[in-house]
């Protein structure tokens, strides 16, 4: 499944450990507070501003903690183009990680709606994507668009007790060296596998932790590992012309979600053959 929208490499993005306010949303993503959609769009676009959905979000508990928009070439969509946000439920806040919805939309016609399960990790600020199998919902402009934006939400919401229910068991699982080599190289032909050429770093590279209490090796920890690893970059490794070089970290935010969800697909099928 493909993402509704695409963000550029480097697009502006603001992330907190606390709830964003409109202020700072605006200075980011200014296409969310749009007061009409695009001129493009016709009499039969339902327009809905991500403002309006976003303040009866609120109002049910969620609270944006991160914002992009993505970068334009023609000026006068700036105001109109695609954006996304990541917003967690109080209930759904605790000390370790937080399940986040990943809300999607565009006011020039470029992508409807969506809606996405996500998973934040304190430890490492990196934001997990879950899968196919939990939440994927998606809302045209037609209708009453900011009600079945909020059935939606709860929607995604719900899948959360089975993205527990799997993460718990990820956690009861333990992987031996041979095992976990195998997921490792798995996951690095999933960011890879377009080059071609020779992997520029190694299983043992990404299986590597970067704190001591990653150091386990039960599939929930490995693929957290594995995950970081490959997001974050900084891993030293070679071209394939032998020259030394460091990985990149994943920055396009559409790149990111993407290798996220194979990622935890990944480990999520791995889970189901070793149960």
């Amino acid at each position: 499944m493909q993402l509704a929208s695409r963000f550029a490499f480097r697009s502006p993005v603001l992330r907190a450990d606390y709830p964003l306010s409109d202020d700072q949303i605006r200075t980011v993503a200014p296409s969310i507070f749009a007061d009409t959609p695009h001129e493009s769009r016709s009499e039969r676009y339902s327009y809905i501003p991500t403002a309006a959905v976003l303040t009866e979000l609120r109002k049910e508990g969620f609270q944006p903690f991160m914002v992009c928009q993505t970068r334009v070439r023609h000026e006068d969509r700036r105001d109109y183009t695609k954006h996304m946000l990541r917003l967690r439920h109080a209930s759904q806040i605790n000390g370790a990680e937080a399940n986040e919805i990943i809300l999607l939309n565009s006011h020039d016609g470029s992508s409807s709606y969506q809606m996405l399960a996500g998973l934040f990790r304190f430890v490492c600020h990196n934001g997990l994507v879950c899968g196919d199998t939990f939440a994927d919902v998606r809302v045209p402009h037609k209708g009453n668009v900011t009600d079945h934006v909020i059935e939606g939400a709860y929607e995604v919401l719900h899948g959360f007790e089975r993205v527990q229910d799997s993460r718990d068991a990820m956690q009861g699982i333990t992987l031996d060296n041979g095992e976990a080599e195998v997921f490792a190289r798995s996951a690095l032909t999933l960011k890879y596998d377009d080059s071609g050429k020779a992997l520029p770093i190694t299983e043992t590279q990404i299986l590597r932790p970067r704190r001591y209490d990653d150091n386990r090796a039960d599939l929930w920890t490995v693929f957290n590992r594995v995950q970081e690893n490959l997001v974050k970059g900084g891993l030293s490794g070679r071209a394939a012309n032998g020259r030394r070089q460091r990985t990149r970290a994943v920055q396009g935010i559409d790149q990111n979600v993407r290798l996220n969800r194979a990622l935890w697909l990944l480990a999520d099928g791995l889970r189901q053959l070793k149960a």
